[in-house]
Order: structure tokens, then C-alpha cells, then sequence
């Protein structure tokens, strides 16, 4: 956790105009834009009335589950971090506050901003649930309140892609999966998006960018146009093999797949045997997979080709994929492109940024709905393991609290698990002091880390239908502080 990335690639704050980056453009050299609206105008008014300064803590959380599953996957801490140690306000940034009608004092005070504020966080790859904390921001009241919108951005986004990613793993079984999305995703999300596909468990995939960007491994082979760009199948296959011969892999459903497609990787395959290297595989990207794979592998093996792997794409999600392997698809790897990427079908993450204390006093949110009402004070969660090893449930305590024996359901408080007999630890961590990062994993540790955890969660909470619900649950200091908060201000503040 030295928090270099390997082969020394650069980090956002390195990026410059030497490798003609475009997230340098639009968020290291504008962070402080990188915003709504009403973050500027609460600054303002923070400054104003003389509260900006006044020290806050903000929790980041998210109240329900994406993909109606069992767990996400934390991930976007680094891309924030690196984002907040350049976020600030340059002299373009201020003129263009100043045409929208912002005062010339608080001007002053933005461009000699920066943001010098404490990050305690879960770590990147970290298995979460709703409802408990997995960020806290320390700082000013207008250093914490005007960085909501890009922190939010950031973790909602590749939080959601890296527990879709997750699942598509769990659905291949041990099968590789690629990401393919870059060319689906919106616009420069998709850098984002192929870092967190990796941190959910995906080995490799077709951005070159992200590739060089994060270390990840770079995969592609040829798409249709290549095989339309020669006079015949047979001629084009020949001519990849000619210039990749030690890893061929050829696209067979351009024209007929079965009838053409693989009868012509076959003789390629045996041209290239000749010669003293081995057809890598061949690429299903249309029709019926299940029936296609299962005549291609017949088709291969009657050849001898027994090692040649088959891989398949064409719009793939976990349902697809867990359904032709479950027909016995005989497919070695998944292309997963526009469905990893958009996050189908939960293509929104609800995290949310609540202010949880001001000035040393404990706030919180109040609603109808308990369940939108938020967590005083600041808090700390432990995760409790059971004697087995496994993922027990999640308490959220005050942080001066030492030990639980019952954690309480946060919206029925009546419901309780006891928690005294597992092994506790503690989640969050500080990550950044005085608005530098201490210690960040990189993409490949994030995913060690991600595949280590969901080890660790019991199968039945890992299933696509109705999974069990892990349990997530407060402390009676903390519950008995919200009702007391709640009472109070529901009573005038009394």
C-alpha cells in the first residue's frame, strides 16, 4: 500500500499537457467547477454569514442496493483523492464565477482555497452495505459542503460499475471476463468505468487509455470490418495469423459461422501448426451462443484444436452469462461491454453526503421515512466475523464506543443480533490529512482486496435472486442519540 501505481504510470495529479490527457482538462485543471450550482451559492452564503470556517463532518452512504443484489463493492476512493489534492480555483475558474454574480470577496476567498480537510474512508475493493458509513469528510464547513457533488460523482459512479463487474465474475465461474464498454459508456466515464471493472475482478479490457492510465492488461483482436476489408473469410484469417501468430484469435461469425466462420479457423489453425504456432482461439459475437459454442467446440475438437478457446460477447450481463453456463456453453471467456459499463439495470448508485456534526455538536436529517433519516455524531463501523470465517453483520457505534453485545436494525429498532460472540474490525481509516492522500491501494490490490472480501460473504447473500440481507445494524448509544435528536427538533428545537 505504498500507494504507487505499477510500472510507475502516472497519477491524475501527474497527467499534464505531455500526455494530452482529457480528465486533466475537465477535473484537475477545474476541479473547483466540478460541481453543482447550489455547493457555490451555500459557499457564498457559508462565507457571508460567517459560518464557512466552522468546523464539520460529513457522512457519504447509500441506502439501497443496486441490481436488487446482496452487496456492492467500494470503489473510487483514488480517483477522488487525487481530484482533491488538485481541486482549487484558477483565475478562468474565478472570471467565470464573477460573470455568474459572484461577489468579489468570496472570490478572494476561493482563489486561495484548497482543500485541507481529513478523509477517513473504507478501503477501495471493501465489501459494503446500505445504510453505514464509507466515508467520512473532516474539515471547514465550506471546504466539506463545496466537494458533495464531485465525491458523490465519483464514488456513486464506480462504486455501481465495480459491483456490476463483481457480479458478471461471479457469474463466469472462473471463466476470464473482458470489458469491451469503452465505446458504450458516456463519453469520459468510461475511463472510470474500466478502473472500476478491474477493482470488481476483471482482467483485462479493450481502453487502451485506462490500460496505460492504471496498469490494467489490454485486450483485443479484430472486429468485422477487418474480414469485410478482404476479398474472403479465409483471406483474412490468414493474414491476421501471418501478423499475430502467437495470439490469433479470429472472429468467426462475420458471414456464416458454421459454415464458413469455423471451417476457415480450422485451416488456419492447422496453416499456423505447420509453422510452429497455435490458433489462441476463436470469437462468437452473434446469434445463439449457447447452440453456436456447444457445434464449435464439436467442430474444434473433431479437429484435434482441443486448446483452442472459444469467447463470446454480444451484450452480455450476468443473467446471460449464468444462463448459457447453466446450458453448458462450452465458453472460456466473456466479452462484456455496454451492460458492465452503463451499470444495467441500476444504472444509479443512491449515495448520499449528509453533515453528521458541526462545531463538536451532533446533526442529523430528519424524515417521515426512518430509514431517510440520517446517522448523528461521528461514528465508526466495525465489521463482525463469525467463528466460521464469515461476514456476520455490520455495527455502526459512536466512535468512543469500545464494544457492543446487540447491534439494532436502523429502521426497527426492536429488531436486534448479537454480535458479542464474532470478531470484531474496524472499517474506516484515515486516508487523507491536510488534504494529502497517506495511503492508497492501487486498481490490482483493490481487486485482491474485493475478491478476499466476497470470499468471505456467504453464498446465499451472493445469489442474483433474493439474496439474504446482511445484517447492518446501530449501536443503543447511537440509536438512543437520534431519538433524542429527533425529539428534540420535532419539539422546536427544545
Amino acid at each position: 500500500m505504498d500507494g504507487n501505481n505499477p510500472r510507475n504510470f502516472p497519477s491524475l495529479q501527474a497527467w499534464d499537457s505531455t500526455y494530452n490527457a482529457p480528465m486533466d482538462s475537465l477535473i484537475s485543471r477545474h476541479a473547483g467547477l466540478y460541481t453543482d450550482l447550489y455547493e457555490l451559492t451555500m459557499g457564498q452564503g457559508y462565507f457571508l454569514s460567517g459560518t464557512a470556517d466552522k468546523p464539520a463532518a460529513f457522512d457519504y452512504f447509500f441506502r439501497d442496493m443496486p441490481f436488487k443484489g446482496g452487496y456492492v463493492i467500494f470503489a473510487g476512493l483514488n480517483s477522488l483523492l487525487e481530484a482533491l489534492e488538485t481541486f482549487a480555483y484558477g483565475e478562468d475558474d474565478l472570471e467565470y464565477l464573477r460573470g455568474l454574480g459572484f461577489k468579489g470577496p468570496f472570490l478572494e476567498y476561493l482563489r486561495k482555497f484548497r482543500f485541507h480537510g481529513r478523509v477517513f474512508s473504507v478501503r477501495e475493493g471493501e465489501v459494503v452495505f446500505p445504510l453505514e458509513p464509507l466515508m467520512r469528510v473532516e474539515g471547514t464547513l465550506f471546504e466539506c459542503q463545496v466537494i458533495e457533488t464531485l465525491l458523490l460523482n465519483f464514488l456513486n459512479f464506480e462504486s455501481l460499475i465495480a459491483t456490476k463487474a463483481s457480479r458478471m465474475i461471479l457469474a463466469a465461474r472462473g471463466r476470464r471476463v473482458v470489458d469491451f464498454g469503452l465505446r458504450r459508456a458516456q463519453g469520459l466515464a468510461g475511463i472510470q468505468a474500466s478502473r472500476a471493472a478491474a477493482i470488481g475482478g476483471v482482467e483485462a479490457t479493450s481502453n487502451v487509455l485506462a490500460s496505460f492510465f492504471y496498469g490494467l492488461t489490454p485486450s483485443g483482436t479484430q472486429a468485422h470490418s477487418w474480414v469485410q476489408s478482404f476479398p474472403d473469410e479465409l483471406s483474412a484469417f490468414r493474414k491476421y495469423a501471418e501478423i499475430y501468430p502467437d495470439n490469433c484469435i479470429l472472429l468467426v461469425d462475420t458471414y456464416n459461422t458454421l459454415k464458413s466462420g469455423i471451417p476457415n479457423a480450422i485451416t488456419v489453425a492447422g496453416e499456423l501448426e505447420r509453422r510452429g504456432h497455435k490458433l489462441a482461439g476463436i470469437r462468437l459475437d452473434s446469434g445463439d451462443l449457447a447452440y453456436l459454442s456447444k457445434h464449435a467446440r464439436e467442430m474444434l475438437d473433431g479437429a484435434g484444436l482441443h486448446s483452442v478457446k472459444i469467447v463470446a460477447s454480444n451484450q452480455l450481463d450476468e443473467v446471460l452469462i449464468k444462463s448459457l453456463l447453466d446450458q453448458g456453453a462450452p465458453i472460456n471467456a466473456f466479452g462484456v461491454g455496454t451492460k458492465l459499463v452503463t451499470g444495467q439495470d441500476s444504472p444509479a448508485l443512491d449515495g448520499v453526503y449528509k453533515l453528521c456534526q458541526l462545531e463538536g455538536l451532533p446533526r442529523l436529517k430528519i424524515s417521515e421515512n426512518v430509514a431517510k433519516t440520517s446517522l448523528p455524531g461521528i461514528k465508526k463501523v466495525v465489521r463482525y466475523t463469525d467463528p466460521d470465517g464469515f461476514f456476520y453483520a455490520d455495527g455502526i457505534l459512536l466512535e468512543g464506543e469500545k464494544s457492543v453485545e446487540y447491534v439494532h436494525n436502523p429502521v426497527f429498532p426492536e429488531q436486534k443480533s448479537r454480535v458479542a460472540h464474532c470478531f470484531p474490525a474496524s472499517l474506516l481509516y484515515k486516508v487523507m490529512e491536510d488534504g494529502k492522500t497517506l495511503t492508497r491501494l492501487t486498481v490490482q490490490e483493490a481487486a485482491a482486496y474485493a475478491k478476499e472480501g466476497l470470499a468471505k460473504l456467504s453464498p446465499e447473500r451472493k445469489r442474483f435472486e433474493n439474496p439474504h440481507t446482511y445484517k447492518v445494524g446501530i449501536s443503543s448509544r447511537l440509536m438512543e442519540l437520534r431519538e433524542e435528536l429527533v425529539h428534540r427538533h420535532s419539539n422546536g428545537g427544545q
